[in-house]
């Protein structure tokens, strides 16, 4: 693993923590989180992003945000946040520790929790593609729903 200490293993855990709810995807985030710290790559956890905004978690992110200035956004720099974001739970603690060895590089959320991990970021845009087609179907529904009830 690449964490000098135990506590660059207890952020990478706090990470975790935020970045899904389903125990069972814990330690493919572990993983590749982990791959992008090897590569030298951002590790682009929007979680962090509205840690350092102080939103609450709930809070969807406009691209905007990417920009934000703190040494919290791993959109903007290498490596992992100063200290950890949130209190993990021991599942997200033993993710950190024992990783997936996968290959994959990317993940975006699904909307329900999940995620579709992709190994090459041609497979990680059609996924990205997918959820926002998925975003989109809810919002019209949502519009469609309030529509109904305001003609009632």
């Amino acid at each position: 693993l690449r964490y000098k200490d135990a506590y660059q293993a207890l952020i990478m855990a706090s990470l975790i923590e935020r970045e899904t709810p389903m125990q069972s995807e814990r330690p493919k985030i572990a993983g590749v989180l982990l791959l992008r710290l090897r590569k030298g790559m951002r590790l682009q956890v929007d979680p962090t992003v509205k840690y350092a905004m102080n939103k609450p978690y709930s809070y969807r992110l406009k691209r905007s945000n990417l920009t934000y200035p703190s040494a919290y956004n791993t959109y903007l720099h290498y490596g992992l946040p100063p200290t950890p974001i949130a209190l993990p739970s021991f599942s997200s603690i033993h993710a950190a520790l024992h990783p997936d060895r996968d290959k994959v590089l990317y993940y975006v959320a699904n909307g329900d929790g999940s995620h579709t991990f992709s190994s090459t970021f041609k497979q990680h845009k059609v996924a990205v593609q997918q959820y926002r087609r998925v975003q989109k179907k809810l919002m019209q529904q949502k519009k469609k729903t309030r529509e109904t009830s305001a003609k009632e």
